[in-house]
């Protein structure tokens, strides 16, 4: 581990795989529901992060995994701490879809 691999921002594209690869996942976008709108990866579920505590009515199962991105990585890394804090045990901050070269849908 380098000095300086937590400045390493995750990499969306492995954890979509991650998500695609791992029976009963869920994967969380976090942005508001207009960011949402504008353009989100297939099969994502929109909770925002301002909401996230409706996650509970979203995602029963607090051992499903959890593949939680936003714009930049920022709200997402937040959301994947509250998360954990909220109970669900298997939880993903795969960054922001800024970095997404994969399709989206509107």
């Amino acid at each position: 581990m380098g000095f300086f691999d937590f400045l390493k921002q995750p990499d969306i594209h492995q954890g979509v795989e991650e998500y695609n690869a791992t029976p009963g996942a869920v994967l969380l976008d976090v942005r508001t529901p207009q960011e949402y709108a504008q353009g989100h990866i297939p099969g994502s579920k929109n909770i925002p992060l301002q909401t996230l505590h409706d996650a509970e009515a979203a995602v029963k199962d607090k051992g499903a995994p959890l593949f939680v991105y936003c714009q930049s990585g920022a709200r997402s890394s937040q959301a994947a701490s509250l998360l954990k804090q909220m109970g669900y045990t298997n939880v993903t901050n795969i960054g922001g879809i800024a970095a997404w070269r994969g399709k989206v849908e509107r």
